[in-house]
């Protein structure tokens, strides 16, 4: 019994593996933009992202142009040290309210900041006078 011949070549798309490449992509630039977002609004660097995760700077390159996503072990480090990248992640989980929760965290964070600067304003009011 022969084996019948249906050419030497695989076929070079699936239906499936389309689907796959797409939910890839859209990972790698929903991060990439999280991550730029982050640059923006807090002066973050590659070389930073590189010691936080121990991955390669060429690699978080990657990641910031969207052209490869991270691996499941640095994208907890970086949710960990990023909040865009944190929000990100429960938004693409569509976890509304954990997003909320979230957004509780930092606006308690803001309060606190703001209490301080308030209360060094006041001590140096007081020794003005």
């Amino acid at each position: 019994m022969s084996f019948p011949n249906l050419g030497k070549f695989f076929p070079r798309r699936r239906k499936g593996v389309r689907v796959l490449e797409s939910r890839e992509n859209r990972f790698a630039m929903e991060i990439a933009a999280a991550l730029q977002r982050a640059s923006v609004e807090s002066g973050l660097q590659i070389k930073t992202v590189a010691g936080w995760t121990g991955a390669n700077e060429r690699t978080v390159k990657n990641w910031f142009s969207g052209q490869y996503g991270p691996s499941g072990e640095h994208l907890l480090v970086l949710a960990g040290h990023s909040h865009e990248v944190l929000k990100t992640m429960l938004g693409m989980m569509e976890r509304q309210d954990l997003l909320v929760a979230l957004e509780f965290v930092e606006i308690e964070d803001r309060i606190a900041r703001l209490m301080m600067l308030m209360q060094e304003l006041r001590d140096k009011g007081r020794e003005a006078s």
